[in-house]
């Protein structure tokens, strides 16, 4: 530590700095003005800092992911520490990594002033964990991994804005002003550079005083191989230095073989780099006394390093190997320098351990198998050979990798939408950094539905619920079009039947149960959105024949649950569905899905010269849509038909004289029927269903036209609104799971304002995330501005930072893929169309003649549109469109025209304008160079 007066010459030299500078309090307390302004958000407006911005109580729930699609996470918290640890192929709720930390220290000519861990305050547990080892449980205090005994900054202020996290920290005595900025690569269209495990850390500092000072920042990172097994080693690479955590007598081919790497380049930012291959090995708490002790010492660190690994202590002392790198920059005074710092990691081998081959459903609460070699590699491992190689990658294409993902970010956040609904988009994109995704082998996306606390929750990239996420297909698309892939190679049976559940490793058994409604039609959909986002018309033609056997099979006579036995384009069979049970009877909700298939598929048909098909597919639609319109709407909502008094409707589904065995051997009659009451159980009858038109929601986004009549759909919007929204849940009877308790408001999956069975439809007293979005989008949409909002606003109320984490909404689980929804209200708001078949693009923003900017993306590339009073500006950031035709209501209402003009980069270009139709005779390419620029004239 320095001496007195060193400290107190500059502390009073800080003082004089903070004077002059007018700091204001972060909650009523003096801090540093970088709490509001840092950084990460200069491109921001300060209302979009503001709402994104959180402190106090509301860090308390904080993990922001870190990591690439498919290849885990590490979770950055309210308060700087590293936590969730999702690393190793499987989830990993509450970990910590032993002491892993960022720390930083101030010294003045050769002595230090102040030295902290990167940390604000401990929000607790303060008597202990109950999942915790006896030191660190209930009644031991926090436990020592939290940091919260060591030095640590007062005050912290949490941006976050996906894919970017800017923590500021506070502290009276700490000389000068510190900012870690997070993130990992996340750019559209670039999957591979989206997908490397890695982050991505740059620890900033500001020197206020009057004295130059020399900063330090370190992290240090815990060996996870643990006593016996770690190997800590440095090396140099150019002008990076490198430390992995690596091990010795795991098998390459091992689930738990790997390594981390941290590294930091001394060409980025730092004087001089020094490191500590291993912490000092002791008992008792000689690890962290003698790090802290060599850290608050004047200079770097000594290099400590041990020729064997080290082995178990005994006693309750077990230790895991820690290392630590460190950057040392000097600051003069009022001046701003940093340090980059890259965390990468490498566990290439990925086994089955939720359902190993081998073992059946029924049987997978048994202890599974011993899994000891690995079935397939991570993609990112035929990329990276391990995460030394994705580390000096991460340093070299630094300014690449951070600049195109600020350019996503400041892009994302400039659309000119309410802050929930930008908060809800782009929040909910952390899904695709977390654990609940992986990427196999080949690239192939793959996604659970959402993650346990150390486990995958509902395999298989379930189809009924990955139709509502439709963030990846826009920014992505290649990673979609590769679930398509799967999808129709491993899940189509010879009749066109789909299970929905795709099986690992690839090319396994499929899974024996029967397809669900809504994930065999809404595979179709999702085949012509694929289709309409990249305008690749042969990868489509490799699945059309089977998209076809997925549309036939509603009327096949090997369909077990006769959806469309009769076809006349409504189904009345048995239908399974993303709420886990069995719809008997008509539905708008599911009849819906089919509906607009058979207009996605006419069009596809059409577009491949089959018209005898494509008019099938029409009529078939025409005669299902005027059957549910005329028969299913009650003069308010949509319902289902069902007599929930007929016993019979459920006998009809016995094969040979015995009932079709269901769920654990259990009969249709005996999950279905309640005897007592006399009623069919698990239906939605005469309820005000969320999802009753869902399918318009997917037909609007893909441009499919008319699924319902368009007042009847509004009317069944409107009524969603009425019975389904709740403002308080304080007085709502849910005897299922609880994702809105107290005053808070949500939308329930059903309600029954007319008739309430004994057993009604499964899940309906819940209010689910990615539902809820659906039904907000759908009605803004439709015009519902107000309505929608608040249905959003509900949601994000709930994840606060202070009540939940709000880069984790939960459904089934954490991270859970259905709140991916929620990326279609920016589309829904902007009125957004596209077609790259065609190369059509086109934005009526729901908001009209005020100046209005969309972000956009496709296939091709990504960009913004900003629409005003007297131009339309369409800019690509990346890549590039090929445009025929542009549409947007803002084109119509001038004498002779409302176009007087078309420039694409400085050169003027021919159109033809008809109505709000923009057409080029010559295809146009706009690129990062020569944006579109639409001259208006003076609307009338």
């Amino acid at each position: 530590r320095a001496p007195d007066g060193a400290r107190r010459a500059v502390a009073e030299a800080l003082a004089a700095a903070r004077r002059g500078a007018g700091h204001r309090a972060l909650d009523g307390r003096r801090a540093p003005a970088h709490a509001t302004a840092n950084m990460s958000s200069h491109h921001l407006s300060d209302a979009t800092r503001s709402h994104f911005t959180y402190r106090g109580a509301r860090l308390n729930e904080i993990s922001f992911p870190l990591g690439g699609i498919g290849s885990g996470a590490i979770g950055l918290a309210g308060n700087g520490r590293l936590i969730d640890w999702e690393i190793f192929n499987r989830p990993n709720k509450g970990s910590v990594n032993g002491f892993s930390h960022f720390a930083v220290k101030a010294e003045r000519d050769g002595e230090v002033v102040d030295a902290r861990v990167l940390h604000g305050d401990l929000a607790g547990p303060l008597s202990g964990s109950l999942r915790s080892t006896w030191l660190d449980s209930f009644g031991f205090g926090p436990t020592r991994a939290s940091l919260a005994g060591l030095p640590h900054f007062a005050e912290a202020v949490f941006e976050g804005t996906f894919p970017v996290a800017t923590l500021s920290f506070a502290d009276e005595q700490f000389p000068g002003r510190v900012t870690l900025r997070a993130f990992n690569p996340f750019i559209p269209g670039n999957s591979d550079d989206s997908s490397i495990p890695a982050a991505c850390f740059e620890v900033q500092v500001t020197n206020p005083g009057g004295a130059d000072l020399d900063y330090t920042a370190a992290l240090a990172v815990t060996n996870p191989a643990g006593p016996g097994k770690s190997v800590n080693r440095a090396r140099r690479a150019g002008p990076a230095q490198l430390l992995t955590l690596g091990s010795t007598g795991i098998a390459s081919d091992h689930p738990r073989y790997g390594d981390l790497t941290i590294a930091t380049d001394r060409a980025a930012g730092a004087d001089t780099v020094s490191f500590q291959e291993y912490w000092f090995r002791g008992m008792w708490f000689d690890d962290l006394t003698i790090y802290w002790r060599d850290f608050t010492a004047p200079g770097g660190f000594a290099n400590r390093s041990y020729p064997e690994p080290r082995a178990s202590a005994g006693g309750g002392f077990d230790r895991h190997d820690t290392g630590v790198l460190a950057a040392r920059i000097s600051v003069p005074a009022g001046a701003t320098r940093s340090a980059r710092f890259v965390l990468t990691w490498s566990y290439p081998n990925c086994v089955n351990y939720w359902h190993p081959v081998g073992v059946e459903h029924e049987q997978r609460d048994a202890p599974p198998p011993a899994l000891d070699t690995a079935e397939w590699r991570n993609y990112y491992a035929t990329r990276f050979p391990d995460s030394a190689a994705s580390a000096g990658y991460c340093l070299r294409e630094w300014e690449r990798l951070q600049r195109d993902t600020l350019a996503f970010r400041d892009a994302l956040y400039a659309s000119s939408v309410p802050p929930a609904i930008l908060d809800a988009a782009a929040s909910t994109l952390s899904v695709l950094k977390s654990p609940t995704v992986l990427r196999l082998e080949d690239g192939t996306f793959y996604g659970f539905e959402g993650v346990r606390v150390d486990q995958g929750c509902c395999e298989g990239s379930c189809t009924h619920v990955w139709n509502y996420a439709y963030a990846l297909p826009f920014l992505f698309p290649d990673l979609e079009r590769s679930m398509r892939d799967a999808d129709f190679r491993y899940n189509a049976g010879p009749d066109g039947g789909m299970t929905f559940r795709l099986q690992l490793p690839l090319g396994r058994e499929r899974l024996g149960f029967r397809p669900c409604a809504d994930g065999q039609f809404g595979g179709v959909i999702k085949a012509y959105r694929e289709w309409k986002i990249s305008g690749d018309s042969e990868w489509l033609r490799g699945h059309w024949e089977t998209i076809k056997k997925n549309i036939s099979y509603a009327w096949a006579e090997s369909n077990p649950d006769r959806w469309d036995a009769d076809r006349d384009g409504v189904l009345e069979g048995r239908q399974h569905h993303t709420l886990d049970m069995e719809l008997f009877g008509p539905n708008s909700w599911l009849s819906g899905f089919y509906l607009a298939a058979l207009a996605a598929g006419a069009e596809m048909a059409e577009h491949f010269g089959e018209a005898a098909t494509a008019a099938e597919y029409r009529a078939l639609c025409r005669r299902g849509r005027q059957w549910v319109d005329r028969n299913l709407f009650n003069g308010e909502y949509y319902q289902q038909r069902i007599d929930l008094t007929d016993r019979a409707i459920l006998a009809a589904y016995a094969a040979g004289g015995a009932e079709e065995r269901y769920r654990g051997g259990r009969s249709q009659v005996w999950n279905y029927w309640d005897g007592e009451h006399g009623e069919i159980k698990y239906q939605v009858a005469e309820g005000c269903g969320i999802d009753q038109v869902v399918a318009q929601w997917h037909a609007n986004i893909c441009g499919l036209g008319a699924v319902f009549d368009g007042a009847q759909t509004r009317s069944a919007l409107a009524s969603i609104y009425r019975y389904n929204f709740k403002r308080s849940f304080r007085q709502h009877f849910n005897p299922a799971r609880l994702y809105a308790v107290d005053d808070e408001a949500g939308t329930i999956i059903c309600s029954y304002p007319r008739a309430l069975p004994v057993v009604p439809l499964t899940y309906a007293q819940e209010s689910m995330h990615g539902f809820e979005y659906q039904a907000a989008g759908h009605m803004i949409q439709e015009g519902m501005l107000a309505e929608g909002l608040e249905l959003v606003r509900a949601v994000r109320d709930r994840y606060d930072g202070s009540r939940r984490n709000p880069w984790n909404e939960i459904e089934c689980g954490s991270n859970y893929a259905r709140s991916m929804a929620a990326f279609a209200l920016l589309p829904a708001y902007a009125g957004f169309e596209f077609d790259a078949v065609r190369g059509h693009l086109g934005f009526s923003p729901k908001v009209p003649d005020a100046p209005f900017t969309a972000f956009w993306s496709l296939g091709s590339g990504w960009g913004t549109c900003t629409l005003d009073l007297g131009e339309i500006r369409l800019q690509v950031e990346r890549g590039e469109l090929r445009l025929s035709s542009f549409a947007s209501d803002r084109l119509a209402g001038a004498a002779g025209g409302a176009v007087t003009g078309v420039r694409l980069g400085a050169a003027e270009t021919a159109f033809h304008q008809e109505g709000t139709i923009l057409t080029f005779p010559d295809p146009l390419r706009v690129t990062a160079g020569a944006p579109l620029g639409i001259a208006l004239a003076a609307r009338v």
